[in-house]
């Protein structure tokens, strides 16, 4: 791959876009930078970076197609099986000594993460008193998770993964088809509140008891990831849990000493009994939150 821009045409791109439209790539992962600007030239046809700039500046509906394809990553239901079945038998039954679980998903893309994790919650007896927030920096996304309707060629290896997962029937029974699509049910989509929520500039929140960012962090670099592990430790509860993808880690960052790793190979973590009260990230609780000492 030739590229046709330097680095700091790329940089100069990036603060246009936070400048102009309050995006904030600036701290995302170079190489996935790169890979995705290398498709944009080629989808927006622009000859090289200045131009691709010039016509997103210019053109908010061209903004719109590079945010398509600056964030949406790949996802699916019940993706790893095995991490949702150690939630499953590892986490789930804490949750259950909450009277009103708050989960959060951060990255939630078009919704497929948070719809498994409403079925856990169904099958064990949690969703109909849990909350969870599904939170995302696309718009299209969003709109997409909110909907709950996907292709019905997807739901053969969902379907697959759930049963993998720990699933007590059969992933089918959750959802209805019409037109090639399946349409997940709106009990489960009711206790979804999608929200778009910005890990680079956005502050606390919600004090919950679980948070997922699985296959999130793999593309901010270093300082953005500590950032956001800061928003976790500071919106998790005492003693609250922490899932991340298969490539990421809390270890080799100024977090790693806050959180314990469960049992087994999966990355789910748990906050350790607070040694200090500082705040980790660069913002703020909102007003009125309480934490459960």
């Amino acid at each position: 791959m030739s590229l046709r821009y330097t680095d700091a045409q790329l940089h100069a791109l990036m603060d246009a876009i936070c400048q102009r439209y309050s995006y904030d790539f600036r701290d995302y992962s170079l190489p996935s930078q790169r890979r995705r600007l290398h498709q944009a030239l080629e989808r927006l046809h622009c000859a090289d970076l200045p131009a691709l700039q010039q016509l997103v500046l210019d053109d908010p509906a061209a903004f719109g197609k590079l945010l398509q394809i600056l964030t949406v990553p790949v996802t699916q239901m019940f993706r790893d099986p095995a991490f949702f079945r150690a939630l499953r038998e590892q986490v789930v039954p804490v949750l259950k000594t909450y009277p009103s679980p708050t989960l959060w998903v951060a990255g939630c893309c078009t919704g497929e993460e948070a719809l498994s994790l409403a079925i856990v919650l169904h099958e064990e007896g949690l969703l109909e008193r849990s909350t969870i927030y599904a939170t995302d920096i696309n718009p299209q996304a969003l709109a997409t998770a909110a909907r709950g309707v996907y292709p019905l060629h997807r739901m053969a290896d969902y379907g697959d993964n759930y049963l993998a997962a720990g699933g007590l029937g059969q992933l089918g029974e959750y959802y209805t088809v019409e037109h090639a699509t399946a349409h997940f049910q709106q009990r489960l989509l009711d206790r979804i509140n999608f929200a778009d929520h910005s890990l680079s500039t956005d502050s606390v929140f919600i004090e919950t008891q679980l948070i997922l960012c699985r296959n999130v962090l793999i593309y901010f670099n270093k300082t953005l990831q500590e950032r956001a592990l800061g928003l976790f430790h500071d919106s998790l509860c005492h003693r609250g849990f922490l899932g991340l993808g298969s490539k990421e880690s809390t270890h080799f960052t100024r977090f790693a000493a806050d959180f314990e790793p469960l049992p087994g190979p999966e990355k789910l973590y748990r906050k350790r009994a607070p040694s200090h009260a500082a705040s980790h990230y660069a913002g703020r609780h909102m007003p009125g939150m309480k934490h459960d000492e």
